[in-house]
């Protein structure tokens, strides 16, 4: 049996076989191979795609949600949803789970690279710079070195 599919759509299978993409991201991959087409050919395959349930941003919010939470704060996890070109409507969807999990996200990252309270002001520099490149808000960072301090108290 002969397949029908273009080879355009056949490497898009290909790639969303491996995981999951945005629409933004599988346009900028498929970009290169699409010189051929038209783009109006590419936006048509992408809307095929979606129609048939292949590519589906809800997927990849789900998909980067459940990967980068263990790692990464809510700021850092809209600003990834954000550059993969999700619709807010999606990313706000997600943030009432992003916060309830957000502390107890902290505490686990902030015991795993440090577990000690700082003893000075250079060391609460390293640990505050580090919590704030995984993506965790000011406020989020005092309470978890304020819990930290009643602990060890």
């Amino acid at each position: 049996m002969v397949d029908s599919r273009s080879p355009l759509e056949m490497r898009a299978l290909r790639y969303l076989a491996q995981r999951e993409y945005s629409r933004r991201e599988l346009e900028q991959k498929l970009s290169f191979y699409a010189r051929s087409y038209s783009s109006e050919a590419l936006s048509n395959l992408l809307d095929k795609l979606e129609q048939n349930g292949f590519l589906s941003a809800e997927r990849v919010v789900e998909q980067i949600t459940r990967v980068r939470r263990s790692r990464f704060g809510s700021q850092r996890i809209v600003y990834e949803l954000k550059e993969k070109g999700i619709d807010e409507h999606l990313i706000g969807s997600v943030l009432p789970y992003l916060a309830q999990t957000e502390f107890d996200t902290a505490v686990k990252i902030w015991q795993k690279k440090f577990d000690t309270l700082p003893g000075n002001r250079e060391e609460r520099g390293k640990q505050v710079r580090f919590m704030l490149s995984r993506g965790f808000s000011m406020e989020i960072i005092r309470q978890v070195l304020l819990q930290a301090n009643e602990e060890r108290s």
